[in-house]
């Protein structure tokens, strides 16, 4: 049996039919049932040729003439442009004309330069960014290329580059960086709808390997909508954010971005939950007039679990040290109860009976020498956040949140299974960064969106 395919293209009832493929098959076998999958790619690719060159064709009939006197515009030339498109690699004729004697620019121009501003289809591009943020380079590479008729001209260089272009051209939309984002008054705010749920932003850091030599910082974070109200039942809803800390210029623009996604008003309550470090401490500020800032329980207690670890290697012959776990109990309920003044005390009692131990010894007591290192951090670092400090207790027994396990999630999923495990390759903060944007908004579902504002024909949504 020969099965041939062809294309019937109608244009004011006149039909045009062009032959797209041809196969044969003899005796029916399970493996040759239907098509195979080279033979789709070839039929693809050949109708898509076809489509590109009718169409083309089509709209540069309709341009040629002058809109001001109707005169057909001269040719200068011609060269042939490679359109990478999802089925395959067209080579496209692109002409150039001289322009009318009654354009007084004069000169010669190209009239596909409008029509095609780029090499790369939306589509492909759309493709390529997408499995970039979830795959290596590479492996998206193979993928697009075991599933459509792609050209030898894309390699992992090609998506590297594209993802690093559409990640910049996200970035230069936003806004600027602002020190201040809270607008209007306490009388406008009174007049605005009940907001939704509240917001819970927990932020939290990773380290991803350089390219060079050692690590650096990246910066994540999530939210989480409660509810919203134009909705049946209590659904939570959440986003993530990301950023390289050496190299974002304006960190906080897309947390507050990502923020008013989510419906935030300045009436809303919005809870910002971080670990109390110094790169994430002036982030959260200013971005809401009704925000709640805590520190998170689990970076305070997970401090005092080391202390725990190392006050049972204590010597037990110094009787003072004894009831270092009792002490170290007691300072973590002074704070899980948010006295935090008695727990300083607590602390610095311990601190000056562990320098004053080390004074009367004869030996110098490595274990105890680092145990009173480690109290002092802590003294310090409650005494840096501590205006962030709530009443845990209390919180906890009415059910909101005391700790950002959720932010622990959000920085696997973010960076990760996609930057650091099983992962060899090492990056630029620059390169990190980029390809952050378009995993963040994979995650959050809104790269089709970016991508129908900048193509408003593209994939109409459902």
């Amino acid at each position: 049996m020969q099965i041939r395919l062809q294309l019937t293209l109608v244009e004011d009832d006149q039909e045009m039919v062009y032959e797209v493929g041809s196969f044969e098959r003899g005796a029916l076998n399970f493996e040759t049932l239907g098509l195979s999958l080279e033979e789709g790619k070839t039929v693809l690719n050949a109708l898509q040729a076809v489509l590109v060159e009718q169409q083309i064709s089509q709209q540069l009939e309709g341009v040629r003439p002058c809109p001001e006197c109707g005169i057909q515009r001269r040719t200068k030339g011609h060269h042939h442009v490679l359109l990478h498109t999802v089925y395959g690699d067209i080579p496209v004729n692109s002409p150039r004309w001289w322009r009318c004697a009654c354009d007084v620019q004069g000169g010669t121009f190209s009239p596909l330069s409008s029509l095609m501003p780029e090499n790369t289809t939306p589509e492909l591009l759309f493709l390529q960014t997408k499995w970039a943020s979830m795959v290596s380079y590479g492996a998206t590479v193979n993928l697009l290329r075991d599933v459509l008729p792609m050209g030898k001209t894309l390699n992992a260089e090609t998506v590297r580059k594209h993802v690093h272009q559409v990640a910049q051209r996200a970035e230069d939309a936003l806004g600027a960086e602002q020190a201040f984002f809270v607008e209007g008054c306490q009388q406008d705010w009174d007049t605005l709808p009940m907001p939704d749920g509240p917001l819970t932003v927990g932020i939290d850091g990773g380290f991803v390997r350089a390219r060079r030599k050692g690590w650096f910082e990246v910066i994540t974070g999530k939210s989480i909508l409660a509810f919203q109200r134009d909705q049946i039942g209590n659904q939570q809803s959440s986003k993530t954010f990301a950023f390289v800390t050496t190299h974002d210029q304006k960190p906080r623009r897309p947390l507050f971005e990502m923020l008013r996604s989510q419906g935030m008003q300045e009436n809303q309550k919005v809870t910002f939950m971080s670990d109390g470090g110094d790169n994430v401490r002036n982030l959260q500020l200013y971005l809401s007039p009704n925000a709640e800032h805590v520190l998170d329980w689990f970076h305070v207690t997970m401090r005092l679990t080391v202390l725990g670890q190392m006050a049972r290697g204590l010597p037990g012959e110094i009787e003072e040290l004894n009831d270092v776990p009792e002490r170290l109990e007691r300072a973590k309920h002074h704070l899980w109860h948010n006295h935090v003044n008695q727990g300083c005390e607590e602390l610095s009692d311990l601190e000056m009976d562990l320098s004053s131990t080390l004074d009367r010894s004869q030996v110098d007591l490595a274990c105890i020498r680092k145990m009173q290192k480690y109290v002092t951090e802590m003294i310090g670092y409650i005494g840096n956040n501590k205006v962030y400090m709530v009443n845990y207790g209390e919180r906890y027994r009415a059910g909101e949140r005391v700790s950002t396990g959720f932010v622990e999630s959000a920085v696997n999923q973010v960076i990760s299974k996609r930057f650091v495990k099983k992962q060899l390759m090492g990056w630029t903060p620059r390169g990190a960064h980029l390809l952050l944007q378009i995993r963040t908004r994979v995650l959050n579902n809104e790269l089709e969106d970016l991508f129908r504002q900048w193509y408003p024909d593209f994939r109409k949504a459902a």
